[in-house]
């Protein structure tokens, strides 16, 4: 799939934000594109999620379909060979200032020959909808 907006990513640590910024843009090719071919995508803490590009772009439909807008700050990006851990603190955000659901996540990266780092490993497990949920 490809995309209008750039979907390579050569530092770790730019990946929450760029994922963000593409999450608000709509654009889910962009997006698909920030994960390796069999990366997984878990979505909450029952450790269930989604393998492959396939299944993580159905998931990623519904997250741009979310109204709101995201914002995504990593809480520590640790950089170990051609490996990364992250971690980010995101939350959607309605137009009045309603946080609609925010949470945390962890991710796994890879940097690929070509110098840009994809998703192994995307979590956003420990979510929660609403301010005080």
């Amino acid at each position: 799939m490809s995309s209008p907006m750039s979907s390579k990513v050569y530092r770790p640590a730019d990946m929450n934000k760029t994922f963000a910024a593409m999450r608000n843009s709509g654009d889910v090719g962009a997006m698909l594109e920030l994960y390796e071919e069999g990366s997984q995508l878990l979505v909450d803490a029952s450790g269930s999620g989604f393998t492959g590009k396939a299944a993580i772009a159905e998931e990623l439909e519904r997250l741009v379909r979310m109204p709101g807008k995201m914002t995504s700050k990593n809480t520590f990006c640790v950089e170990h060979g051609n490996l990364a851990l992250l971690r980010a603190d995101f939350a959607i955000v309605n137009e009045e200032g309603v946080t609609l659901y925010s949470g945390f996540t962890a991710e796994i990266l890879r940097k690929q020959a070509d110098g840009a780092w994809l998703y192994v490993v995307d979590h956003a497990g420990a979510s929660r909808y609403g301010v005080d949920a």
